[in-house]
């Protein structure tokens, strides 16, 4: 790899910054429901900002006039994506160069516009939050930030407008250093969709990137985009050690998975094969189950807390596998799918 080139790579996602309208209602589910810890907050005019951790995964959650057109626009979602890179100048300069609009900031930390109204902070790898903003400590902040199921920042979604998805992953690698993964068409009845895996040559960055076929019935990735206005991040992904008992206590502290009907399990282990969990484990609690040539994979994907469904989240857990199959992808679709024939 070239030396420049390694320079302005997204090395690992520093944090993500969520606009929300309601920021104790979202902090009480990060907190309450998916076991995070409020570390501290930073509170001006403009904004009224929490940030919380759990292991490597940094959420900021911030509501006030600074947050309101965004979610009158797009509603509750992922504002900001921080990002560790070895020199936040060249990373500026190939944001520019890649077809960026205006770029801010200062030399250690550079904000870069990236899909629709989602911005891009580009941080040291000495590591950075927020600097717009005066952070205090949370006294009595609980439990340390490296107790309790989430582990790391998996990946992240994103909903993109038909055809754009080229030219997306295109600003993605040239800009951040991004690299093709994988790509997919998927179809799920008289739907489909396009989706492309890029990656950090790190392995600390994943972007999954979705967009619908426009010849086909309008769908979920639709929806979003009408609800969203536009492109936007779908959702967080969220690695745990052991999915079962972390969906387990997380439905405890009340929160909420999509249903996954009895009859895929019926079929599951002549499917995938050798399972890395019980049977009855992953029917009881919904995970579904998917393999590539490295190993298993499990997960479940959340019912969004947020009122207009802009954003959900997802438990990932990795047995070996490393990649991204058809039918992990189909998973998601056919789940959420489910999901919007049940509220209709």
């Amino acid at each position: 790899m070239d030396g420049t080139i390694g320079l302005v790579n997204a090395v690992s996602i520093e944090y993500v910054e969520l606009y929300t309208t309601d920021r104790k209602k979202t902090l009480d589910y990060f907190v309450s429901a998916l076991g995070f810890t409020e570390k501290a907050s930073a509170e001006d005019a403009d904004r009224h900002s929490s940030l919380l951790r759990q292991a490597e995964v940094t959420v900021v959650v911030t509501d006030g006039p600074i947050a309101e057109q965004f979610c009158a626009t797009h509603g509750d979602g992922v504002a900001d994506i921080g990002f560790r890179c070895a020199d936040p100048v060249l990373a500026r300069e190939s944001a520019l160069r890649a077809g960026a609009g205006p770029v801010t900031g200062h030399a250690d930390s550079v904000t870069v516009p990236g899909l629709g109204s989602v911005r891009h902070t580009m941080c040291p790898l000495s590591g950075g939050l927020p600097g717009d903003r005066d952070w205090i400590s949370v006294e009595d902040a609980g439990p340390s930030a490296s107790e309790g199921h989430v582990q790391r920042l998996d990946h992240l979604a994103v909903c993109l407008r038909p055809g754009t998805l080229a030219d997306t992953a295109r600003f993605y690698a040239e800009a951040m250093g991004l690299e093709w993964f994988s790509s997919e068409f998927v179809e799920v009845g008289d739907q489909a969709m396009d989706s492309v895996v890029v990656r950090s040559p790190s392995g600390g960055v994943t972007f999954t990137m979705i967009e619908p076929v426009p010849d086909r019935a309008p769908g979920q990735i639709d929806d979003f985009l009408a609800r969203n206005a536009g492109p936007g991040v779908q959702h967080l992904a969220f690695q745990v050690a052991e999915i079962i008992p972390a969906v387990r206590e997380y439905r405890r502290r009340s929160a909420e998975f999509l249903k996954t009907p009895g009859t895929y399990y019926e079929a599951l282990e002549r499917r995938i094969g050798t399972m890395p969990k019980q049977i009855q484990d992953l029917r009881e609690t919904g995970v579904l189950v998917d393999r590539d040539e490295n190993g298993h994979l499990l997960q479940i994907f959340s019912r969004s807390p947020h009122e207009r469904a802009t954003l959900f989240y997802e438990l990932i857990e990795r047995a070996g596998a490393r990649g991204f199959g058809s039918a992990n992808i189909r998973a998601l679709y056919e789940a959420v799918e489910r999901e919007r024939g049940g509220s209709r």
